[in-house]
This record gives C-alpha cells, sequence and structure tokens, in this order.
C-alpha cells in the first residue's frame, strides 16, 4: 500500500547556533551549531556522556538550550508552543513505555494522538486504519499486527515503535538508538526497513543517535560527532566517518572501513 510523502514545509527542519545546555550546573552541550535540512539523514555519535541524547532532547522540544538558539520547524524554541511542534516530530525512544497486552497495531494507533494508551470513546478512522496498516507492512511488521506486545522480539518492537511515530507524517524522525540490544539479524532487518522508508518518503528528515558505526543505515546522508559536548565534526557522511575523527572522538584508534554503503570501525593496536 503507497504512503502519502511526508509534507517539506520546511527546507530547514532544525537549526542549532552556539547552543549551550547547563544543567545541575553543569555544562552538557558546549557552543554546537548543526542546520538540517528536509530529506537529509544524520547520524549522532559519540561517546557515553558526549551530549548525544541531550542534544536530540532539544531536537524533540523537550529541552531548551540555556544559551544560544534553536529553531524547530521554522519556529524559536522558546517563543513557541512546543505542543504544537511535536505532532511533527516523531520521536521514537527505547524508554517509551508500552502495555505489554497492546497488540502492535494498537500501538501503532497510538501515534495518531501521541498517547501511551488508544484514547477511550475516539473513533479511529478508515484513513488512520488505512496509514497504520500502510506502516506495518513498510516496517515489516504485517504479519505481526495482531501481535501483542509481549510476545513481540526487540528488533520488532523497534520497527514497531518508528511506525507509530510516522503516523502523524513527522517532518522530522528522532531515532535514539533504535538498533540497541539488538543480535545481527534484527539489526539489518530494521536498517533494511529504516533505508525503504527514506526511499519512499524523501521529504522526511531524520536523526539516528549510535554509539557504533555498524548501526548507520546504509541511507545516511551526513554525521556530526560530539565529544565532552562539543562538536568534533559535521558535515556530509562520507567526509566525517573518518578513521582520524572517529579516532579522535572515541579516544581511541580505530580503523573505519567502507562495505558497500556501510561503515564497520576496528580497533588499532
Amino acid at each position: 500500500m503507497a504512503l502519502p510523502a511526508a509534507s517539506a514545509e520546511f527546507d530547514v527542519v532544525f537549526d542549532a547556533c552556539d547552543v549551550d545546555l547547563v544543567r545541575d550546573g553543569q555544562l552538557l552541550l558546549d557552543q554546537v551549531s548543526v542546520t538540517i535540512r528536509a530529506g537529509e539523514h544524520w547520524a549522532l555519535l559519540g561517546p557515553n556522556g558526549a551530549g548525544k541524547s541531550t542534544l536530540l532532547q532539544i531536537m524533540a522540544t523537550y529541552a531548551y538550550p540555556t544559551r544560544g538558539h534553536a529553531d524547530v520547524l521554522g519556529h524559536r524554541l522558546g517563543r513557541v508552543n512546543v505542543f504544537t511542534l511535536r505532532p511533527r516530530i516523531g520521536h521514537v525512544s527505547p524508554h517509551h513505555r508500552v502495555d505489554p497486552q497492546r497488540t502492535v497495531g494498537d500501538v501503532v494507533l497510538t501515534g495518531v494522538t501521541g498517547t501511551i494508551q488508544l484514547v477511550q470513546q475516539r473513533q479511529v478512522s478508515a484513513a488512520e486504519q488505512a496509514r497504520a496498516a500502510a506502516l506495518t507492512e513498510l516496517m515489516g511488521l504485517a504479519g505481526r499486527a495482531d501481535a501483542p506486545w509481549q510476545v513481540l522480539s526487540q528488533g520488532e518492537r523497534s520497527r514497531a515503535l518508528i511506525a507509530r511515530a510516522l503516523m502523524a507524517q513527522p517532518q522530522l524522525l528522532l531515532l535514539d538508538e533504535p538498533a540497541a540490544g539488538l543480535d545481527v539479524a534484527g539489526r539489518e532487518q530494521l536498517l533494511a526497513s529504516v533505508d525503504d522508508l527514506r526511499r519512499r518518503e524523501p521529504g522526511l528528515a531524520t536523526v539516528l543517535v549510535t554509539h557504533h558505526l555498524e548501526e548507520l543505515p546504509a541511507s545516511t546522508t551526513h554525521a556530526l560527532l560530539l565529544r565532552g559536548g562539543r562538536v568534533l565534526a559535521s558535515g556530509s557522511a562520507g567526509d566525517v566517518l573518518t578513521s582520524e575523527l572517529a579516532s579522535a572522538c572515541f579516544g581511541h584508534r580505530v580503523a573505519i572501513h567502507r562495505y558497500g554503503s556501510r561503515w564497520a570501525a576496528v580497533s588499532v593496536q
């Protein structure tokens, strides 16, 4: 079933300029600047504590810069009602709470209202049902729509949450370590689904957070390396994902190899 393309109302979907974020007296982000445009697919990488999740929270409108400014979908954070923006931002987090008795189909449909549960006494429209079915199929779960959450593999749960995030036809999709805890087969199925999604919705911008280059989809176009809350490198994936820059980012000598359109990092002794 064909999906309608995501709206590309804004060419620049996220723009941060000299952003600092201080929390409990600690500087978590330090002079961070990055611009993300419609149709771009960013990898956000760095060691533990680098500030990846903090930057993602700003993109999702759940955190605000202490200094500097950030524009999301053409609106300055601090000057806009974020509740009007959030339906246009898909946010997939491993910490999302789901009733274990809910089916895949139910979970995907909660993306219409952005709630944890289905809203009681709300009638689901035929168009919403059709979109949920199409997204479930797109993420490789067509045969699992009636399966309860508690019997799903971690990979199936990750793909179901992405389908849920797409229900509102967002312009920006944020993926916070979607391959964490997956085995090789689960990871590859997830990445294939993400690549397929990006082909079908060319106007959609995405940001994927990970520690591991092996978890980057082949469709990744740009990369940002964070270390100690600062941007070490930012730009096209081919320019940023190099052995020299990755070694500096993670504080350990690694060699970056390309296998077709995918990346892998190997420790260098």
